[in-house]
């Protein structure tokens, strides 16, 4: 008779990038200079910490047409992909009025400006501190 050992070995999935993700400040300040790079308007990043535990920033930004709007949420979503983040969602990217990305921790308005005049988040979320992005890092 012949018998045979089995090994069984337990693996475990590699995660989806090796490099670790970089904090929520540093890819808030990377999306902006992505922004500002495709010239996008108007650009705040917003530490809600102090104002709520469901995320650490918001991005708000202008677009001025439908195309560079796409571009504006295409190429933050590549610049914190290169970073190892991953987009959670994505809202509005058909009717370009308004793109919302969700990358958990932090979170990226996009507007054309009718719309941002209209919500007017920055006034929403007056209590959140102002982040001078083009100097930190």
């Amino acid at each position: 008779m012949n018998t045979a050992t089995l090994n069984t070995v337990s693996t475990v999935p590699a995660p989806h990038s090796a490099r670790p993700i970089s904090s929520a400040l540093h890819r808030a300040c990377l999306a902006a200079r992505t922004i500002a790079d495709n010239k996008g308007r108007d650009i705040l990043v917003l530490d809600l910490r102090p104002c709520t535990p469901l995320f650490d920033y918001f991005i708000i930004a202008t677009g001025a047409s439908r195309r560079q709007i796409h571009t504006l949420a295409e190429e933050t979503d590549a610049a914190l992909r290169a970073e190892g983040d991953i987009r959670l969602g994505i809202e509005g990217y058909e009717a370009s009025k308004w793109i919302v990305q969700d990358y958990g921790d932090i979170v990226i308005h996009v507007f054309d400006p009718d719309t941002r005049d209209y919500y007017k988040l920055e006034e929403l979320w007056a209590d959140a501190i102002k982040v001078d992005w083009e100097h930190e890092d």
